[in-house]
C-alpha cells in the first residue's frame, strides 16, 4: 500500500450510507478510548492495555497511545506523504506505509489504514465489497484478513448510531495470532 492509499476514505460515499439507519462516513473525527492487545513475541504471549486519542481528518490522522496511567506509549501523525512513530525512548521514525511502520515500531500490528473507516463501522470485505455495520450485520473480515466483530454499539443518537466496542483479530508471521479489542468512550464528528 501506499502512504495515500492508507488515509483515503471510501469514495462513494452514497454505498457507504445504511439508509435505515441513515449513518454515514465523517472525514473528521475525533475519538477516545481504551485499547486490549494480545500477541505473540518470541513464542511468548504478549499484552498491551491501555487508552488511545484519535483525531482524524481528511488529510491527517494523528494517534496518542497511552500506558493504563498515562504515559505516552507512542503518537503516530499520518499525512498523505509519509508517516512518523515517535516514541518516549527512540528517536521518531518515518516511513511511507503507516501500518508497516507500526508493526515494526511497537512489535505488534496496528492497522491504522484500516482503522480510519473501521472505527466508523464501514470496511472492505474479503471479496472487495463495501460493508457497513449494523447492531444485526455485525461481523466482516477485511481483505486483508482482519476478522472484525462490531459488539456492542452507542445508539444515544439513534439516527446516527455508532461502535462502542469492537473486536479484531488476525493471523500474523510477526506477532502470531493478534486479538484486539477497543472501547470507544467518545466520539465526536467534526
Amino acid at each position: 500500500m501506499t502512504a495515500c492509499a492508507t488515509i483515503t476514505p471510501p469514495t462513494d460515499d452514497a454505498t457507504m450510507t445504511q439508509p435505515a439507519l441513515n449513518r454515514t462516513y465523517s472525514d473528521a473525527i475525533n475519538l477516545e478510548g481504551r485499547l486490549s492487545v494480545q500477541y505473540q513475541l518470541n513464542d511468548k504471549d504478549e499484552s498491551v492495555h491501555g487508552s488511545f486519542t484519535w483525531q482524524q481528518t481528511a488529510q491527517r490522522t494523528a494517534i496518542t497511545l497511552l500506558s493504563p496511567l498515562g504515559q505516552i506509549i507512542a503518537k503516530i501523525d499520518v499525512t498523505p506523504e509519509s508517516a512518523t512513530l515517535t516514541q518516549s525512548d527512540r528517536d521518531a521514525r518515518t516511513a511511507p506505509d503507516v501500518d508497516e511502520l507500526a508493526a515494526q515500531s511497537l512489535g505488534w500490528p496496528l492497522p491504522v489504514s484500516g482503522l480510519r473507516t473501521w472505527l466508523q463501522g464501514f470496511a472492505i470485505n474479503s471479496n472487495g465489497q463495501k460493508f457497513v455495520a449494523t447492531p444485526t450485520n455485525n461481523k466482516v473480515t477485511t481483505r486483508d484478513g482482519w476478522q472484525i466483530n462490531y459488539v456492542t454499539w452507542d445508539d444515544s443518537n439513534p439516527a446516527q448510531p455508532h461502535p462502542k466496542r469492537i473486536d479484531l483479530q488476525r493471523q500474523t508471521e510477526q506477532a502470531g495470532n493478534v486479538v484486539m479489542r477497543i472501547i470507544v468512550d467518545q466520539s465526536q464528528a467534526r
